[in-house]
């Protein structure tokens, strides 16, 4: 049984983080924080993304703050993104699969009608059966968007596997009951990836072979 690979965008597939870090610490400019390195990042991110605001300034925001925070955030990323490309070996890894007969899909919290160009631009969406972006509010969880996703493509989630680089992939393939396994390259570190009790491997090569071998 070949294994269907559901890929997480931000962090993984592509490679922000430097625009990630660059947008953040120019938001926390204009919101009054102090800048944040990439380690600090790496150990405070997570998903929803106003507990990584909570982490920092010792309380949840209120809807109307993160309202500010994340457009703030988002008027410095798009800019940043557009020199940003695919993390090393990703186009090659998502054609060799789609040679073999694998299949595959992305989704992503990006938000949908800004993922669709980005995807397109890097010559990559031939490569999966169903790409999805996030179309409900900012503050939402992968869990949910996930189980939407499975249903869409009609898969099996014994056969899926999960490759992202967030613990919040690995709280959706689990919600869904599929596999997941986490790459060191984006947002996270590896000491905080591994409480999740996955894979954690340090390349997405690696990641496929990992996750080939978990469904075969």
């Amino acid at each position: 049984m070949n294994a269907h690979l559901v890929w997480d965008w931000n962090g993984t597939l592509f490679h922000d983080i430097d625009a990630v870090i660059e947008a953040t610490n120019a938001s926390f400019a204009e919101l009054g924080l102090p800048p944040i390195t990439l380690d600090r990042y790496r150990e405070l991110y997570c998903v929803p993304v106003p507990r990584f605001y909570e982490r920092l300034i010792g309380r949840l925001p209120t809807d109307a703050e993160w309202a500010v925070m994340d457009a703030i955030f988002h008027r410095h990323y798009w800019t940043l993104a557009e020199r940003c490309g695919l993390a090393d070996g990703a186009a090659e890894l998502l054609a060799t699969r789609r040679a073999a007969g694998r299949s595959q899909s992305l989704c992503s919290l990006a938000p949908h009608e800004q993922l669709l160009p980005m995807i397109t631009s890097h010559g990559i969406t031939e490569h999966f059966v169903r790409v999805d972006g996030r179309t409900g509010p900012s503050n939402e969880g992968k869990a949910v968007q996930m189980a939407r996703h499975l249903a869409s493509i009609a898969v099996d989630p014994g056969r899926v596997v999960v490759i992202g680089d967030a613990l919040d992939d690995a709280v959706a393939a689990a919600h869904v009951g599929a596999y997941a396994v986490l790459y060191t390259g984006g947002s996270h570190s590896r000491a905080s990836l591994e409480p999740a009790g996955v894979p954690v491997v340090d390349t997405l090569a690696e990641a496929v072979d990992r996750a080939e071998r978990m469904v075969s």
